[in-house]
């Protein structure tokens, strides 16, 4: 069995969210973009929670499910902010839950440590170490995983609040993180070169039901018993045994992929941050480091480096994103929509369509658009040229040269 999941969702709760998530909009997106699994997203808030018991039934398993049988996981994010080695931290962290009785009492202690009803995404003024601590004091199937591991403000590793390692935030407490979430920004052979023995995972962080945001990265589990389990997905996560690899966006797709100031519209490589000495050469003031510079700075091992056990993984940019740049057009236009819908009638769903239809039908599915498959296709191979993200700002497709297209 194969399972291609997004476990970093959010509710409409959350900060910086569509209004429009609901529990029947998420699963939608999900089945256009070809996931077989998602989060619940914020379950400890107390209004989406009332949504997920109305809305969604839990098997023995410990996976909720929908009306229409598609299936969630008990999952959540919350925000750390907290002070350690004399340093300001901010460090984002995922949580899994294996059941309702365990989410219900991560959600008794979350409680007892601050409001939970005015962010889906709740503040906790508590070190990563502590939080860890407690919660395997309720469960040890508890699963906490760093999220979003690099990018600079809320990331593990990031370079403006963040640790040089796994071992340096969690300190006695590290034994129990099995994994990191890659992020937007950074991908498997960026994270391989740190050497810290940690499984990899990918997913969307998605603010938004639509499928551009909605797993736009995932993680694929294979389970040779056939059952979608919590304690299948657990071991997954902790050994890499049923952990096939991940579905990745290019890392200069990322927000924070190269240094800049979004406000100068100046961005740079860390080649040149280095010349620069990480100012800014139009205000002068230091530059927002991204996460190629900061993989850089704590790397134990050269660009190339891959450990044995490596995992495989996909690099693939949304196929609105794709049909948006192609058609110049808005990713949320009619126009964009209306190729989009036709592809999905063509051939089910959109991983489908970036992975698996063969070059010849996709060429004749859009004869009217030669351009988008061409886009499509070089994005499976991982030549679609970026031009990279800095300091919040999204990468950009860039127009391939002819002599350079595949057909």
């Amino acid at each position: 069995m194969r399972i291609i999941a997004d476990l970093q969702i959010h509710s409409r709760f959350a900060r910086a969210t569509s209004k429009n998530i609901t529990l029947e909009n998420l699963e939608k997106g999900a089945r256009l973009k070809g996931l077989n699994l998602i989060g619940v997203g914020d379950f400890q808030h107390p209004e989406w929670r009332k949504e997920i018991d109305r809305e969604l039934k839990e098997d023995d398993k410990g996976i909720l499910w929908s009306k229409n049988g598609f299936p969630f996981l008990w999952q959540t994010e919350v925000s750390l902010m907290f002070s350690q080695g004399g340093k300001r931290r901010a460090v984002h962290l995922l949580i899994f839950a294996p059941n309702t009785r365990i989410a219900d009492a991560v959600t008794k202690y979350l409680a007892s440590k601050g409001r939970l009803d005015y962010d889906g995404r709740p503040i906790f003024g508590m070190s990563c170490k502590q939080l860890v601590h407690d919660l395997k004091e309720i469960d040890d199937k508890i699963e906490i995983i760093p999220a979003h591991a690099f990018t600079p403000w809320f990331g593990l590793y990031g370079s403006k609040s963040g640790f040089d390692s796994i071992a340096e935030c969690f300190e006695e407490e590290a034994k129990h993180i099995y994994a990191i979430e890659s992020g937007m920004s950074a991908d498997p052979p960026m994270i391989w070169r740190l050497k810290e023995n940690v499984n990899i995972v990918s997913f969307s962080d998605a603010h938004s039901h639509h499928p551009w945001r909605i797993g736009r990265e995932a993680t694929i589990f294979e389970f040779s018993d056939g059952i979608l389990s919590y304690d299948n997905l657990q071991k997954a996560i902790r050994t890499g045994k049923g952990l096939w690899g991940t579905i990745e966006t290019p890392p200069s797709y990322g927000k924070y992929h190269w240094d800049g100031h979004r406000n100068c519209n100046f961005s740079c490589p860390p080649s040149e941050t280095l010349k620069l000495k990480g100012i800014c050469s139009v205000c002068g003031k230091p530059l927002i480091i991204g996460v190629d510079y900061r993989i850089e700075e704590i790397a134990k091992e050269k660009l190339g480096y891959k450990p044995k056990d490596a995992k495989e993984f996909y690099e693939i940019v949304p196929l609105h994103e794709i049909i948006a740049f192609t058609l110049q057009t808005s990713m949320g236009s009619k126009k964009t929509f209306e190729v989009y819908n036709y592809m999905i009638e063509q051939f089910g769903n959109e991983f489908n369509i970036l992975l698996e239809v063969s070059k010849e039908k996709l060429i004749s599915a859009l004869h009217k658009y030669p351009l988008l498959a061409e886009l499509i296709l070089e994005g499976r191979a991982n030549k679609l040229k970026i031009k990279p993200g800095y300091d919040g700002l999204y990468g950009e497709i860039i127009m391939p040269e002819k002599q350079e297209r595949l057909f």
